[in-house]
């Protein structure tokens, strides 16, 4: 197989914009899909901003911020992507429609391309076969916020090529990311383990425990965490939260992976999080305060 050295990303949301920062950062020709100009828009200002933060912190240089920059192309068709030598979909996880895009990424991609999806959840071989190319499918599972978070779980299945998935395992590295092997199932590594933590966090909070600032200040001061639970879960995205654990818990069959009631009356009120400026806490304060009233009366 070809040397990698042209990108391209299926998504510009916060995970499919910070993959397109990281591969133009580290010299990739990157071309990022979006099913609207807006879409593009708003991810292309969202890369602006964090090379902006880079070059304040002294990371890069501006002269890298914007060849970076130049490096990035910004397209609505998913056939702009057929030159790619990997393609990596960063979509919203419902598997209908990344396999739609699969679908027709297989049809127009010469065989040598390289397919991998930065799931979080979703099989990886439930999306391998949908295209004639499993053997060339990885998973390239990157953590929020992309350009900041080392790791990278490199995923293989069954049908997987041992080629491929060299290919995909040197390919994180030169992202300058800190890659881990993984088998394919869902959840993987990361979410296997955290999404029962989190859901946990919420069942303390339904269940009065303790406070949202205390539950989260007790798992920072005494276990080292960064960020506590719930913060963590309005960071993620309460709705996206929701939807790993419904995929997990039909995997895997397990009330542990089960979202609590608290969790799915916050989500089905629009609270979301960060994303929706409300979730665990109000977003329109500086700093966020907890939403006492949502957490206990959601």
């Amino acid at each position: 197989m070809p040397e990698i050295t042209r990108v391209g990303v299926v998504g510009c949301g916060l995970m499919g914009s910070g993959i397109a920062q990281v591969a133009a950062v580290a010299g990739y020709d990157t071309v990022v899909r979006d099913v609207s100009q807006p879409l593009l828009d708003r991810g292309r200002a969202g890369i602006l901003k964090s090379l902006g933060r880079m070059v304040d912190k002294g990371t890069i240089t501006s002269e890298a911020r914007d060849a970076s920059l130049g490096r990035l192309r910004f397209v609505t068709e998913l056939t702009e992507l057929k030159d790619r030598d990997i393609i990596v979909e960063a979509v919203t996880e419902d598997l209908d429609l990344k396999n739609g895009i699969w679908r027709e990424l297989d049809r127009a991609c010469p065989p040598e391309t390289m397919f991998a999806s930065n799931t979080s959840s979703l099989t990886i071989g439930s999306m391998a076969g949908a295209t004639r190319r499993p053997d060339r499918f990885v998973g390239l599972h990157f953590f929020n916020p992309v350009p900041v978070m080392p790791l990278v779980e490199v995923i293989r299945t069954g049908a997987t090529s041992h080629e491929t998935f060299e290919r995909a395992y040197s390919f994180a590295r030169a992202l300058g990311k800190e890659p881990v092997a993984a088998t394919d199932s869902p959840g993987f590594i990361v979410n296997l383990l955290l999404v029962p933590f989190l859901l946990d966090a919420a069942r303390a909070r339904e269940r009065g425990t303790a406070s949202t600032a205390d539950i989260d200040r007790a798992m920072q001061l005494g276990c080292g965490h960064p960020m506590g639970p719930l913060s963590l879960m309005d960071y993620i995205g309460l709705d996206t939260v929701v939807r790993i654990a419904d995929i997990m818990v039909e995997a895997y069959g397990e009330d542990r992976y089960d979202a609590p009631a608290l969790l799915r009356r916050m989500v089905s009120a629009g609270h979301h999080g960060r994303k929706t400026g409300k979730g665990f806490y109000d977003y329109s304060a500086d700093p966020p305060v907890p939403t006492t009233s949502m957490s206990e009366k959601a």
